[in-house]
């Protein structure tokens, strides 16, 4: 029953596949949760204006005909996907990620260009349904903004998967012509065309900031980009920005703790400044992959002496019991205090695990603290403080 509900079932013995039935769901449960926050708007007795609105002043939002007064602004107009110079979204063959959201019938290929979270996760979906998938990034690994070693150990997951996985390949020149694609790639000197029937551009986002008034009432941006305090206030007083549009990590839940601290500091309540170095990041693929706080690289180029301790899946009970024993934890820590600055972990469920380690980074946790902090048996999470002690030199079951 739960396969029939992702498009798989069986017909005798023969195994269907119907994307559009998985789709559906996605848009189904999509839909509920926005119909939850429109029911919370107005138990909260907070009206909902439709429209394009535009900052008249610091106190006046023009919406249409009507203009609004208010004390604060606070602005969370997004982001949208950006595209390679020169290469324009068709939405038909080359389209971003809110084209491939709304697909029913998916193609018998597809290029995905840019290998950060949204290209990995949709190269996962798609190669799992059958999609013939080639994954383009210019950098050296995929998930380059992650820790290299977890970004290596993702790649040889996905070409096991068979996904041609094309890293430290650059993108010349995108042609969309007689219902294909054509790419013209790079790599060391060499050039190479690719072709599928359709292309996703996952080369990150574009701040929504034009076109509502930033600059008549002097808006600071940087790049598009509102800049904003820890208050989450922009130069002009009364106003303030929240969420991709301020260019710090565009992640639905980074937007909602800003959200939380305008909201605050409007209330005149007192706000403690988010670190963005400690936000949780979670990818959706598979495996999937979850991180908080500092790469090793990171640390090292911050000035840090470091240690590491990794600890595989395939040690795990919970792991083997599931028959999903891909991957491993990585911790990376200080020397001089052994305080906690990075926790990388790539493996089954670890969306659900990094919750713990985001607490004990924001405490400045330590190693032997992680260490000793009891993990339940059998579970996923004993990986992590198994970790912790190879950091320490103290490992037991490895």
């Amino acid at each position: 029953d739960e396969g029939k509900a992702f498009g798989f079932s069986f017909d005798a013995s023969t195994l269907k596949i119907d994307y559009s039935v998985a789709q559906q769901r996605s848009r189904q449960v999509s839909g509920r949760l926005v119909k939850g926050v429109g029911f919370l708007m107005k138990k909260n007795e907070v009206d909902v204006i439709e429209g394009t609105a535009v900052i008249r002043s610091a106190t006046q939002v023009a919406v249409g005909d009507r203009v609004l007064n208010t004390r604060n602004i606070i602005v969370a107009t997004g982001a949208r996907p950006r595209s390679v110079p020169g290469v324009t979204i068709d939405g038909q063959t080359v389209i971003s990620s809110r084209e491939a959201l709304e697909m029913t019938q998916l193609p018998a290929s597809v290029i995905v260009i840019g290998a950060g979270a949204i290209g990995v996760e949709f190269a996962s979906v798609w190669n799992s349904y059958g999609v013939d998938v080639t994954l383009v990034e210019m950098l050296p690994t995929v998930l380059p903004l992650e820790d290299a070693d977890i970004g290596n150990e993702l790649e040889k997951a996905l070409k096991k998967q068979k996904i041609n996985v094309r890293t430290g390949t650059r993108v010349e020149k995108v042609n969309a012509a007689g219902g294909k694609v054509t790419l013209t790639v790079t790599k060391d000197g060499t050039t190479e065309t690719l072709t599928a029937d359709k292309a996703l551009m996952s080369i990150g986002v574009a701040p929504n900031s034009e076109n509502i008034g930033l600059e008549a009432v002097g808006v600071k941006t940087e790049r598009g980009f509102i800049s904003v305090d820890e208050r989450m206030r922009t130069n002009v007083p009364g106003i303030y920005a929240i969420g991709d549009v301020t260019g710090k990590l565009a992640l639905a839940h980074v937007a909602s703790a800003q959200g939380i601290v305008a909201a605050e500091a409007i209330a005149g309540k007192e706000v403690e400044a988010l670190n963005y170095a400690k936000m949780p990041r979670c990818v959706y693929c598979h495996p999937e992959v979850a991180s908080v706080g500092l790469t090793e690289a990171q640390a090292i180029e911050q000035g840090y002496a470091v240690k590491t301790g990794q600890f595989p899946f395939r040690a795990n009970g919970k792991a083997l019991g599931l028959d999903d024993y891909e991957g491993f934890v990585k911790i990376v820590a200080d020397t001089e205090y052994n305080e906690l600055l990075g926790v990388h972990i790539i493996g089954p469920h670890v969306t659900e695990l990094i919750a713990g380690p985001t607490g004990m980074l924001r405490l400045e946790a330590t190693l032997e603290e992680l260490a000793r902090t009891v993990h339940p048996h059998p579970t996923l999470s004993e990986v992590i403080m198994e970790a912790a002690h190879v950091a320490l030199g103290e490992a037991i079951h490895i």
